[in-house]
């Protein structure tokens, strides 16, 4: 009689107090595992063709990114203002994501004329002497014509051109943009479930928010694939 009684008060509190976590548990990592961040720009959507220069003088391509992820964003070297912020959060990024494989970061001057391969290597020992980690394995700095490069941020959906009057003749997005293995823009929704399209380069949430979704991105490419 007495088992029978203490079996009943250990089944009362496994249904009081875990059986609800472990609904909690399989409920929230199937949805984890199972969510796919939205496509921006629709399906056939892709960043376009382009062939430019990084701070070592070599040729960066689409093929060199294909097979990657890449966050992608468009600054220049004398920005005044938002440019030197935009940099510390890509190299935040990129710590926070270092043991992911596959990754890359890449960084647009809209500023080609004054912006050299040289230029950049300047610019990041500027960057690091202001306690700004910038690894050059994965980050590319790229330049090129500038009718390309303008052309290149509309695939983006990104801002970028010349403007006497915004600070430093320049005006761009201060986006940092999530693309896929297979050239595409993607991103995650907000709490009202509209798609973001792109992160705020210049908000510390907005990067917490990137982290978590391209580890998102990253785990949909470890899905089985259907038949």
């Amino acid at each position: 009689m007495q088992n029978s009684k203490n079996s009943t008060i250990i089944t009362i509190l496994f249904l009081l107090l875990i059986f609800p976590s472990l609904v909690y548990f399989y409920v929230t990592r199937g949805y984890n595992n199972f969510i796919n961040l939205e496509v921006v720009g629709g399906e056939n959507h892709k960043i376009d063709n382009f062939s430019l220069v990084n701070q070592n003088n070599q040729i960066v391509n689409n093929d060199s990114l294909r097979g990657n992820i890449y966050v992608a964003n468009f600054f220049f070297t004398n920005c005044p203002n938002i440019c030197p912020v935009m940099t510390k959060n890509m190299s935040y990024l990129q710590s926070n994501l270092k043991v992911y494989p596959n990754i890359k970061f890449v960084s647009y001057t809209v500023d080609p004329v004054n912006d050299t391969p040289e230029r950049f290597l300047e610019y990041i020992e500027e960057m690091r002497r202001k306690n700004v980690n910038i690894d050059l394995k994965n980050w590319d700095f790229l330049t090129g014509e500038k009718d390309d490069i303008y052309k290149l941020a509309m695939s983006y959906f990104a801002n970028a051109k010349e403007d006497s009057i915004a600070p430093g003749g320049f005006l761009h997005s201060e986006y940092f943009i999530l693309i896929d293995k297979e050239g595409q823009i993607r991103s995650g929704k907000d709490k009202f479930d509209n798609t973001i399209g792109a992160y705020d380069g210049t908000n510390e949430i907005h990067m917490k928010n990137l982290i978590d979704d391209v580890k998102v991105l990253m785990a949909e490419y470890k899905k089985p694939k259907k038949d």
